[in-house]
């Protein structure tokens, strides 16, 4: 499958934020229309709200991961940890590259030195997304 990262910083060009950029871009994987997703992933976006926390990008590479995991047994929950694990993939990989999880940090808000811009930040969710999804056969 032909990768969608240029799809996805193209949705943040939009307007969408960065969650639903990310989330409804892989949105069709899942079995979520776009609409929907967008709709559910809307108060992910910078930084839930109010840039202190971690970067809707990876909320939205998340959710992903858990529609794809989860195996939604409401009696016996038993897909959290690997689902978390892969979710801690795509956090460590993002954090290594651009030295920090947080949206006002990402963005310079106290340090005056942006770290990452916005379609960077979509455009790296996606791509550390991609590379599980690859590895779970899915792209």
């Amino acid at each position: 499958m032909e990768s969608r990262i240029e799809n996805a910083v193209e949705k943040k060009g939009k307007g969408y934020n960065c969650a639903q950029a990310v989330a409804c871009t892989y949105c069709d994987l899942v079995g979520i229309d776009e609409k929907t997703m967008f709709r559910m992933t809307e108060g992910f976006g910078i930084g839930m709200g109010n840039m202190e926390g971690v970067c809707g990008a990876i909320s939205g590479a998340c959710a992903i991961l858990g529609f794809l995991n989860s195996t939604a047994n409401l009696e016996h929950p038993d897909s959290n940890g690997a689902t978390l694990k892969l979710s801690r993939i795509i956090m460590e990989k993002f954090k290594e590259q651009n030295t920090s999880l947080v949206c006002k940090e990402l963005k310079g808000i106290n340090s005056g030195k942006i770290l990452r811009s916005c379609p960077d930040c979509v455009a790296d969710a996606s791509k550390f997304l991609e590379e599980i999804l690859a590895d779970k056969g899915i792209m």
